[in-house]
């Protein structure tokens, strides 16, 4: 992802990369400090993703903020510009890009990034729904509009809400994809799920998610993964996946639909950093 980033065309634009590493015990901060990264440390109980994005934010020297997931890497070398376009232009006040499975990817997340990221642009959209995971916004606009730190995902939608109900436009760039390549375990897809969906109770709390719901979810979900793969005449290896995946996406949204509002330390540490 690093020496994608690296190598972008910006026809002349300066551009830097920070880091926010929140107590990480692999090699990142080695690898971070060999691309030139800006490195910054904070501890996992200050951990939250709001506030590393603040943090990562706040410290950035540039005009625009663009934002990418350490899942993701840039599927070519006019990502950036491309993404910062609508910006630039002032059509939209935040921009969103398109995301794609790579080799390895789970089939039913792959068609859960062709159902939220089209082939089709839409600059300005309608609705509040982004994902901050490959975005942009200018820095001055950040600095009145912050991201909320307390709640446990979805900071990217509390975002475009309030942007949106002050009357500014979010826009979807189809042209700046990234590879999005989640290796986790069933658990931690469950436990994904279960905190976004947590999270979606502060955002839109009209949402409502009853146990019938979990099982018409589920059961219309696994009916479409299993024709779609069954046209692409890979059912018999990717039923299994595609069990597992929607029962732990549908379990963990119920789950997280229905916890209580306070979490606890532990619990939080449990959504940020599932073993």
């Amino acid at each position: 992802m690093l020496a994608s980033i690296g190598n972008q065309r910006t026809d002349g634009l300066r551009h830097e990369t920070l880091v926010v590493d929140s107590g990480s015990t692999d090699r990142t901060k080695e690898i971070a400090a060999q691309h030139g990264c800006r490195i910054l440390t904070i501890t996992k109980d200050e951990f939250s993703f709001g506030r590393s994005l603040n943090i990562g934010c706040q410290a950035a020297l540039g005009r625009y903020l663009v934002f990418i997931s350490g899942h993701c890497i840039p599927n070519d070398d006019s990502w950036l510009r491309t993404l910062l376009r609508p910006l630039v232009e002032g059509r939209v006040s935040f921009a969103y890009g398109r995301q794609i499975g790579g080799n390895g990817s789970r089939f039913s997340e792959c068609r859960i990034f062709e159902k939220y990221f089209p082939k089709e642009s839409r600059i300005p959209q309608e609705g509040f729904f982004c994902n901050n995971a490959n975005s942009a916004m200018p820095k001055e606009l950040w600095e009145r509009h912050r991201f909320d730190e307390e709640l446990t995902g979805l900071e990217d939608m509390a975002l475009g809400k309030q942007l949106t109900a002050q009357g500014m436009k979010l826009g979807y760039v189809a042209e700046a994809p990234v590879l999005h390549l989640h290796d986790e375990s069933w658990s931690r897809i469950r436990t994904r799920y279960e905190r976004e969906a947590f999270a979606l109770q502060h955002i839109m709390p009209e949402i409502q998610l009853s146990f019938a719901d979990f099982l018409r979810y589920f059961a219309s979900a696994l009916l479409h993964d299993c024709g779609d793969a069954l046209q692409r005449k890979t059912l018999s290896t990717t039923f299994p996946e595609i069990l597992m995946y929607r029962l732990m996406q549908y379990w963990g949204a119920y789950r997280g639909n229905h916890a209580h509002r306070a979490v606890s330390r532990q619990r939080k540490e449990h959504y940020f950093y599932p073993r």
